[in-house]
């Protein structure tokens, strides 16, 4: 069997400024994702790690190193003391670059339930890795995507919800995706890089055009919430919903 592989490059054309994704079955029978690129073909699988691999006999690096701080746990009685290499942190962002593939793939071909197990993945990442690395360039190195992988969550979760049907859901994952962008910005000192992010115009334009297709059943919760939160002098709250009917009536 030949090596050469410019048959099926020439099957499957290369389009610039679009991503080329596909589904295929592979020769196992099994589900495949393919990524056209302009010198070649990337191919993933669906489930566990893209590559295929079983690194140290587990699902990923990820899961490996989870396990062995939820050891060191058990045995120390507290995190204290656990700690990533250098080396291990490089692997790590190498793996997660693989699930960054695949969650962008998976968006274009709407399985977003995917999306979301590999944008939540992602997470973890850097949150493994923001607490136990041992240098301080690893524990920050991997934050400044976190807006980004925070918003492709918060869109698939809200995609799924409007699959669904459930408006109410998807306006509940868009608005909690905002409100983790805006803990983010906090944390880091940088409030005012809330309002001038890419990620953050996105989330509030899917809001936006989703509002309208709320049954108006809603704006008669939010208005029997309202008068209740009066009531109760919950002022807060009713602060909330107002805005919430004020952008329902615009």
């Amino acid at each position: 069997m030949s090596a050469d592989i410019s048959k099926l490059l020439q099957e499957w054309a290369y389009e610039p400024g679009k991503i080329n994704v596909r589904m295929i079955e592979g020769d196992d029978g099994e589900p495949k994702i393919q990524l056209r690129l302009d010198l070649g073909i990337m191919q993933m699988q669906v489930w566990g790690r893209p590559d295929g691999h079983r690194p140290r006999g587990y699902d990923s690096l990820l899961d490996y190193h989870e396990a062995q701080l939820d050891q060191h746990v058990e045995k120390q009685g507290s995190p204290s003391g656990f700690s990533l290499s250098e080396e291990e942190c490089r692997e790590l962002r190498d793996e997660a670059v693989q699930y960054y593939h695949r969650y962008v793939c998976m968006m274009l071909l709407e399985d977003y339930e995917s999306v979301i197990r590999d944008t939540t993945r992602n997470l973890r990442v850097l949150d493994l890795c923001g607490k136990h690395a041992s240098t301080e360039s690893d524990r920050a190195i991997l934050e400044q995507f976190r807006p980004y992988i925070t918003m492709m969550r918060a869109r698939a979760l809200a995609s799924q919800a409007i699959k669904d049907n459930e408006p109410k859901a998807a306006l509940h994952a868009i608005d909690e995706g905002l409100e983790a962008l805006k803990q983010h910005f906090s944390e880091a000192g940088q409030q005012d890089m809330f309002e001038q992010s890419n990620e953050v115009k996105a989330l509030r334009g899917m809001r936006d055009a989703l509002t309208p297709k709320l049954p108006v059943s809603e704006r008669s919760e939010l208005k029997r919430r309202l008068a209740q939160a009066i009531e109760q002098e919950n002022y807060e709250l009713a602060a909330i919903l107002r805005d919430e009917l004020r952008m329902l009536k615009e």
